[in-house]
């Protein structure tokens, strides 16, 4: 037998504001941003390895930001889902409790 559970809606909330803010963070940081031509590396193979590599590496943040942008919609979803269930049921649990008349539902 279970004793239920809880769901805390503001951690839920927080914790998608908090991936949405750390990817507003990442927004500002470019890859492209430490790439550079490369003579600036004064050797054609280093610079072009490091092309490469800020290349790899846009493509996967490009991968992250899209999983961590799906975590936060769906932590949203979540709360959402659950805060409409919850006033569903308080809703109906008003309507039995303010029941003027008729038979006490717990008294059966």
């Amino acid at each position: 037998m279970t004793d239920g559970f809880y769901v805390d809606f503001s951690a839920l909330q927080q914790a998608a504001e908090g991936v949405t803010d750390v990817l507003g963070a990442m927004a500002t940081k470019k890859v492209s941003d430490i790439d550079a031509p490369k003579q600036a590396f004064g050797h054609d193979s280093l610079g072009g390895t490091v092309g490469d590599f800020c290349d790899r590496w846009n493509v996967g943040v490009g991968h992250l930001v899209s999983d961590a942008q799906e975590v936060a919609d769906r932590l949203t979803a979540s709360v959402n889902a659950y805060e409409h269930v919850d006033a569903v049921a308080a809703g109906k649990f008003a309507t039995v409790v303010q029941a003027p008349t008729g038979p006490d539902p717990a008294a059966q």
